[in-house]
């Protein structure tokens, strides 16, 4: 009997973990400005819940975990999207406007990468990390399902995301009785005018974060940490001593807002345009053969069969009327009403023009590098660039309408970035399908379906997280909690759009932290080499644009990755050692990340800004309980993956 695929229940818990996903990765994305990939873990979840029916086979869990992995792109969008609040112009996200940004884009993703699947999935020696990952774990699986062994492996990776979910969000939990502290922060002088700081977050999901990036890029943002906070402020501060009256620690935290923050914007603008840049031959001779590959007769296989034109040409033309609608009303609502048509003909063609170009593009990289790893912030930076500048053009701007002319910017480079972020995931999940005998076609269904849930939730997520704590930059008027997430690449974009449009960006920082970059590519390339551990430039430029405390828990995961992977390559199963330990650390991320999104409903529904802060303020031992917290949690964690990486493979115990 042919086994099921798309099925019903598969698609509803698809969309369930979707849902749980991509809050998850909304919160982390706008605390650190990283997002994790969400297929293995919902792989895990879902081998573990359709072991109990009969007649589920590793295609519906494929689905399933297809589904989910919309989770882990689309919710990128965020690194976009607030930058509407954080110029001003949206006071909140309108649910019904910002869905159809994530639905058309996320669509078009889809659609725009079906014509290059069989060039750079099915005839490609592209690697593809990611959706191999995920193939070999729905194998795993399988192969327990075939012995009879009531999936042992597959509910041990269930045990491990749910214990690390249960041990960041426990710490979490605590830290926000006030027991524990989550944080602690100083700022110390340096000579008679020099100062800088510290800022170390005890956050599990940042560690978890780092443990799935990895040493090199763990390093790369501890680099990006010196240059800031070692090097950078204790050289501005003496340069700009503190006027009379003004706090050092104020002092200080202006001098690295205003200034070494915009050093790393420098750096990660040119090790974005760096990354694209030695990716474009590849990238073009993928893109050739794709013409080639399009020629090729379909052969009624059902392995090897996509949506039909017909389909791929009609809902391409449903969203491009969305993404028009969207951009022709959200003019007429500004000071630029009398120039809606014209911008909604610039907005509609640029969307599938430069759109079809960022997926190929981008699911290119996901190939050659995974999409977790692919420079998609990079792709934000240019598409913004380019969208302002053409706009420029269209409409010369004047006090007026610049701030307009800078929010209609960041609404169509919202679709455009949705397109980019989907693309990225298709491409991989088609690999993942190809490897255990999927059908395209139905997965590209499947895709549909997660992109539309998870465009359900992103607004509502985004709502009540822009309620309970605020964006960095952003007006933040009513806001109950008092330290905002930081959303990084979002308040970076809206910060190149606004000084693409006005002409007003900090171009010495800027310019200072170009040619850092252009240091960090020679000293990353001399790296590759000479075969050491390399230093992503990318990675460095956000470490020195982030705040501490969202890039030292990752530094810290980063490095006890690298020691961990090192002891499961001597356990008797390396490969289950090692995703024992991806596992538990996309729980650490899911687990508190959670509970961040739970707390800002609670800080929201109980107009407090800590609603379960039952410790009084001050407690003289939370600064102790907190590092003792983390580091037993750590312990603990670590602990028990080597125990089981020691011991027998899982269903021979």
């Amino acid at each position: 009997m042919k086994p099921k695929e798309l099925t019903i229940r598969g698609l509803i818990l698809g969309i369930l973990l979707t849902f749980v996903f991509t809050a998850a990765n909304v919160y982390l994305g706008l605390k650190v400005g990283l997002t994790f990939a969400s297929s293995i873990p919902a792989a895990v979840i879902s081998m573990a819940i359709l072991s109990a029916v009969k007649d589920s086979s590793i295609l519906e869990n494929n689905i399933v975990q297809t589904v989910a992995s919309a989770a882990g792109t689309l919710s990128a969008i965020i690194f976009v999207l607030p930058g509407l609040l954080i110029v001003g112009y949206w006071s909140g996200f309108p649910f019904w406007q910002s869905f159809l940004i994530c639905l058309s884009g996320g669509v078009l993703g889809v659609l725009f990468t079906i014509p290059l699947r069989r060039a750079l999935v099915t005839n490609s020696d592209l690697p593809y990390p990611e959706g191999v990952a995920a193939a070999e774990v729905l194998k795993v699986g399988e192969g327990q399902r075939g012995a009879k062994d009531d999936t042992g492996e597959a509910r041990e990776g269930l045990v491990a995301v749910a214990l690390g979910a249960a041990a960041s969000a426990g710490l979490a939990i605590v830290s926000a009785t006030r027991l524990a502290s989550a944080e602690v922060t100083g700022f110390l002088r340096l000579g008679p005018m020099a100062s800088t700081g510290y800022n170390m977050a005890w956050s599990l999901a940042l560690l978890g974060a780092g443990h799935l990036v990895g040493l090199s890029v763990g390093m790369a943002m501890l680099t990006g940490l010196i240059i800031a906070w070692a090097i950078s402020v204790p050289i501005l501060t003496s340069m700009q001593p503190a006027a009379e009256g003004v706090e050092l620690a104020a002092h200080t935290m202006t001098i690295w807002r205003t200034q070494v923050r915009f050093i790393g914007a420098g750096a990660i603008g040119v090790a974005a345009i760096y990354t694209l840049a030695k990716l474009a031959k590849p990238v073009v001779g993928g893109l050739v053969s794709t013409l080639k590959a399009s020629r090729t007769v379909d052969t009624g296989d059902e392995t090897d069969r996509d949506l039909s034109p017909q389909w791929i040409l009609g809902l391409t033309a449903v969203c491009l009327l969305i993404a028009g609608w969207l951009a022709f009303t959200f003019a007429r609502s500004t000071v630029l009403a009398s120039s809606a048509v014209m911008l909604t003909l610039i907005a509609v063609p640029f969307v599938l023009v430069i759109g079809f170009i960022i997926a190929g593009v981008c699911g290119y990289m996901a190939g050659l590098i995974g999409a977790s790893n692919s420079p998609i912030s990079g792709v934000g930076i240019l598409s913004i660039v380019v969208a302002a500048s053409v706009l420029v053009l269209a409409v010369a701007p004047t006090p007026e309408t610049r701030p307009a002319l800078v929010a209609f910017a960041l609404f169509v480079t919202a679709i455009v970035f949705a397109c980019a972020t989907i693309s990225n995931d298709n491409l991989q999940d088609l690999k993942t399908g190809q490897l255990v005998g999927a059908s395209p076609r139905r997965q590209q269904i499947a895709l549909i379906v997660g992109v539309a849930a998870g465009a359900a939730v992103i607004p509502v997520v985004l709502n009540l997280l822009a309620k309970a704590y605020g964006f960095a930059g952003a007006p933040n008027i009513g806001v109950l909690a008092p330290n905002p997430l930081p959303a990084p690449q979002a308040t970076l974009i809206s910060a190149l759009a606004q000084g693409v449009v006005g002409g007003n960006l900090e171009w010495k920082m800027i310019g200072i932290g170009m040619l850092v970059g252009v240091g960090l590519i020679l000293l990353d390339s001399t790296l590759g080499a000479l075969k050491k551990t390399r230093i992503p430039p990318l990675a460095v430029g956000i470490g020195i644009y982030l705040p501490m405390s969202a890039t030292f828990a990752v530094v810290v995961g980063a490095l006890l990755s690298n020691w961990y992977d090192g002891r499961a390559r001597t356990a008797p199963n390396p490969e289950r050692a090692e995703r024992l330990g991806t596992l538990v650390a996309s729980g650490l991320i899911v687990g508190e990340s959670l509970w961040g999104v739970l707390n800002a409903g609670l800080i929201v529904g109980l107009a407090k800004d800590a609603p379960i802060g039952f410790i009084p303020e001050g407690f003289a031992a939370a600064p102790w309980l907190g590092v003792l917290g983390f580091v037993g949690v750590i312990v603990a964690l670590y602990g028990w993956m080597l125990r089981r990486s020691a011991a027998a493979p899982a269903g021979k115990r």
